[in-house]
């Protein structure tokens, strides 16, 4: 009577083992994920004072770069990757940061004038003396901190969304 029901326990075994092999050998024969053609990549790039305005820089990545006083004046950044990026005194009026992940970025005395941050990632982020009359921030994950001292120089309305700053910010 154990015969029969170590042979089926065997059996079972065997499949679980052949199906994890074939599953194994499928994910090796896979092709390798490849970064997209025409993606911009300046991961710690050294990008003082770069003129970057009206340019296509969807999806690109600017990952811990210094971009201290570098003009993005009118570009598309939406999509775009600036995990702690340092974008000191930069021009980004009328820049599209779209859906952007800005985590950790230092945006000190920034021109944010007519930007697009609608469902932008702003964690961590510092705002401080940034201009942001214009800016529309629909939807975006900002420090609760960074908003209320956002909130204290909101003004304006996107001439693109047509949204209040104040009102994108959440402001009372």
């Amino acid at each position: 009577m154990f015969k029969p029901l170590q042979s089926l326990r065997l059996r079972f075994l065997t499949l679980v083992g052949l199906i994890l092999l074939v599953s194994f050998c499928i994910l090796l024969d896979a092709p390798p994920v490849i970064a997209q053609d025409n993606t911009v990549n300046y991961t710690y790039g050294e990008l003082q004072q770069e003129d970057f305005s009206h340019r296509d820089l969807e999806k690109g990545v600017f990952a811990a770069a210094d971009m201290r006083e570098a003009n993005f004046e009118g570009s598309d950044l939406s999509y775009a990757i600036f995990t702690e990026a340092t974008l000191l005194k930069a021009n980004l009026k009328g820049t599209n940061l779209t859906s952007s992940l800005l985590d950790r970025v230092t945006l000190d005395f920034a021109d944010l004038t007519n930007a697009i941050l609608v469902d932008a990632i702003a964690t961590r982020t510092r705002f401080y003396d940034a201009v942001i009359t214009g800016a529309d921030f629909t939807d975006a994950a900002i420090d609760r901190y960074q908003v209320s001292l956002m909130c204290e120089r909101a003004e304006g309305v996107n001439p693109v969304t047509g949204v209040s700053t104040r009102d994108s910010l959440g402001c009372r």
